[in-house]
């Protein structure tokens, strides 16, 4: 297996390889030519023969969890939603030696990104859309993030105690902040790289943070992936554009933002025992964080 992704999702190679090998076994697909596409959090592998790509999560990911993504992916494919497509005639999640395992039909992809502007229209619809028939936890940055924290192992007590600052100092602006839109389905993590090219439209993927939730949450971190991650400020008013409201308007939009980079930031700092090689970049982030830097450049993890 090739593997241009920087980890294969906390997997050993020679597990990731029993792991698939046993997943293709069960849906009757040809594990030849296998190639890792991402690797930080689930490992994610096509199969190019077959026109399908696999999602391995990592061990200890509950079953239920990914029941309920692959239930609600198949409530937005009935409705006609711009969703990645789930593999068909297949009962999925599999569960394969621990691991829950899904498949997803494969899209070809061009060589440019999604523009945030064309995120918009489907995350949109998807704001709109009624209550779907399974139970969503209820989208909580803070809890999050406080669970993120006492996991952390990589970094000094002075950065920890800094991040639970934070976390304190945000909860309690948080209180005060007025949100202007009706709470919905979230996508949780909308991004450039959970977003694929479908025609001239884009398509969502990666549900793993469906919830309920404030619109508000999935708009900023559209502003956070194009301010930190070098697709600039012109990106970003081409989305808030398109989608028909600006989350940087909002008077508790600096509450929003820095709780949505602190997730981020303690979200990878969780995973670097599974991925040693970020602990810089992890660093790079909180040191950013003590000199209030809001547009020191971010690299991809």
């Amino acid at each position: 297996m090739t593997a241009p992704a920087p980890a294969p999702g906390g997997f050993e190679e020679p597990e990731l390889h029993q792991i698939l090998n046993h997943a293709c076994q069960a849906a009757q697909l040809d594990p030849s030519n296998a190639r890792l596409l991402r690797g930080h959090t689930n490992a994610v592998v096509l199969l190019p023969d077959a026109h399908v790509v696999v999602k391995i999560a990592r061990r200890g990911t509950p079953f239920a969890t990914v029941q309920r993504t692959t239930a609600f992916v198949r409530w937005l494919m009935d409705r006609g939603f711009p969703t990645g497509p789930l593999y068909p005639g297949l009962e999925q999640p599999l569960l394969v030696d621990g691991h829950p395992v899904t498949i997803w039909a494969y899209l070809p992809q061009p060589d440019r990104p999604v523009s945030a502007a064309q995120i918009a229209k489907p995350l949109l619809t998807l704001h709109n859309l009624p209550a779907p028939p399974m139970d969503l936890p209820q989208h909580d940055n803070i809890r999050a993030i406080r669970r993120s924290i006492d996991a952390i192992s990589s970094l000094p007590p002075a950065s920890l105690r800094l991040l639970s600052d934070r976390v304190d100092r945000l909860e309690a602006e948080l209180d005060a902040v007025q949100f202007a839109l009706p709470t919905g389905v979230l996508q949780g993590d909308p991004q450039h790289r959970n977003a694929l090219h479908y025609g001239d439209e884009a398509v969502l993927i990666d549900w793993d943070t469906v919830a309920y939730g404030h619109p508000e949450w999935d708009l900023v971190t559209i502003e956070v992936h194009c301010r930190r991650f070098g697709h600039g400020l012109d990106h970003y008013k081409g989305f808030a554009a398109a989608y028909g409201f600006d989350v940087t308007a909002l008077p508790g939009y600096p509450t929003l933002r820095d709780l949505r980079e602190l997730r981020m930031i303690t979200t990878n700092a969780r995973k670097t025992h599974h991925t040693p090689e970020s602990v810089h970049e992890v660093q790079r982030r909180v040191e950013g964080l003590y000199q209030e830097d809001h547009d020191l450049r971010w690299h991809i993890l």
